[in-house]
């Protein structure tokens, strides 16, 4: 550690919503940046308000169901807009007397880097930076993450942070945090090279149950509902070697079986990339568990690829097929019926049962019927897979943004919040909440 290096406090917000759950998810860029300015000297303290394991929560088994589990949740007045959803409204994570606690037991930072993911928890963001700045009032903070970068405008003017920062952040942190502090530090590795970037700084969790990954950066495709493109415009990939070393670092550090990819396009290139990491993987025989709650896409799935997933230690793998109705596929043009069909028997013959694969399904899209959704779920059914409802939510600087804004009940252009999936915001205007309760007993039948 250099002398007076500045002190950076890393923060993982609340969130504030209908439902949340932590199903596989862990802040892995905020953890990455606290690992590359540890390289560069700097003193890092970490504060995650939605730790499960934190010793003041009811005792939680990382190593249960993979490492997914419930938040602890503390009832909230719903937004104003939202009286009438008949859901309760929570905020997810820690008590707000365990952050101000926290808070009050580290030494005062000289910057504080906080992150934020969907677009509508950001009252949890909000709150958690009132939190801070009660507590640091003269700390500069800066904000990024998803929300930040999708919703720029509206978290600067009104967050309450001092910066808000759009995009991947990792190449420029050094510089960023350097500019804020007056410290005088360089990067202790290429920035251009992801595989040359530390590992990230998993060890500032209290447990660990499981282990994210990232093997590459940005999608091929160009999905009208998505806004891979935007968050993420470098597309980059990971040497396989590299990421077969860092599962096995953590194999060995720690014990870790459980592993989730967070790729939006895990199977991209896949003979330079997956095949060799499984081969290795399957070599190692160390009896791994992986996990791909992002989707895999379905067109890669050769008989090949099938058993590689199989023989590696695949257990939840979900496909992004997105609607079954073949014909009308205007929103994505991933997958073909003949491609679908085929990769369901090469996952079948490979030895995966049902309950281990799942294809998404969205719901919820603009004016698309619940009877759409319905034909889709049953012959996803048929095929011999399980549906799984994935309920859309708009997201401005994607290709169905504007169809979202002139057909949502909601002003979704003015407020974030009203973008919420469990609220359904471009719904139909007759869909109940018995046709989505309908919905989801389809799915789970």
């Amino acid at each position: 550690m250099k002398p007076d290096a500045p002190h950076i406090l890393l923060v993982n917000p609340w969130i504030h919503d209908f439902a949340a759950y932590d199903f596989w998810a862990k802040p892995l860029g905020l953890l990455s940046l606290a690992a590359i300015l540890r390289s560069s000297g700097f003193i890092t303290t970490y504060i995650d308000c939605l730790d499960r394991f934190h010793p003041k929560a009811p005792f939680s088994d990382p190593l249960a169901r993979y490492g997914r589990g419930p938040y602890l949740k503390t009832r909230l007045p719903k937004p104003p807009g939202l009286e009438d959803v008949p859901k309760i409204f929570s905020r997810y994570g820690i008590k707000k007397k365990w952050l101000e606690d926290d808070l009050d037991a580290i030494d005062p930072p000289d910057l504080i880097l906080m992150t934020s993911l969907m677009t509508y928890w950001y009252p949890g963001v909000f709150e958690t930076i009132a939190s801070l700045k009660t507590k640091f009032p003269d700390t500069p903070l800066i904000l990024g993450g998803v929300f930040a970068t999708l919703c720029h405008d509206f978290a600067t003017a009104h967050s309450g942070a001092d910066m808000v920062f759009s995009g991947p952040a990792e190449k420029e942190i050094i510089h960023l945090v350097c500019k804020q502090t007056g410290f005088d530090a360089e990067p202790a590795f290429d920035v251009d090279d992801p595989d040359a970037w530390p590992r990230p700084a998993f060890d500032l969790q209290r447990k660990t149950g499981y282990i994210p990954l990232l093997t590459s950066r940005g999608c091929p495709f160009s999905c009208s509902y998505c806004a891979s493109g935007f968050l993420n415009p470098d597309h980059w990939f990971r040497d396989p070697e590299a990421v077969a070393d860092e599962i096995f670092f953590w194999e060995k550090k720690w014990g870790i079986k459980d592993f989730v990819f967070y790729d939006d396009a895990l199977l991209a290139r896949h003979d330079r990339r997956a095949e060799p990491l499984l081969e290795k993987i399957i070599e190692k025989n160390l009896n791994l568990r992986f996990h791909t709650p992002n989707a895999i896409h379905v067109r890669e799935i050769s008989e090949k690829m099938a058993v590689l997933l199989f023989k590696s230690g695949f257990k939840s793998i979900r496909l992004g097929l997105e609607t079954a109705d073949f014909k009308q596929r205007e929103m994505d043009r991933k997958v073909t019926e003949n491609e679908f069909l085929s990769a369901v028997s090469s996952l079948k013959k490979a030895g995966f049962k049902k309950n281990r694969v799942g294809a998404y399904l969205l719901a919820g899209l603009p004016n698309m019927s619940i009877e759409a959704f319905l034909w889709s779920a049953e012959m996803v059914k048929k095929a011999g897979l399980k549906p799984v409802p994935a309920y859309y939510s708009p997201i401005p600087h994607t290709q169905m943004w504007e169809e979202a804004v002139a057909v949502s009940r909601y002003d979704i252009q003015s407020d974030p919040l009203f973008t919420n999936n469990a609220i359904f915001p471009c719904a139909p205007r007759d869909l109940s909440w018995d046709d989505i309760h309908r919905m989801k007993t389809v799915s789970r039948g």
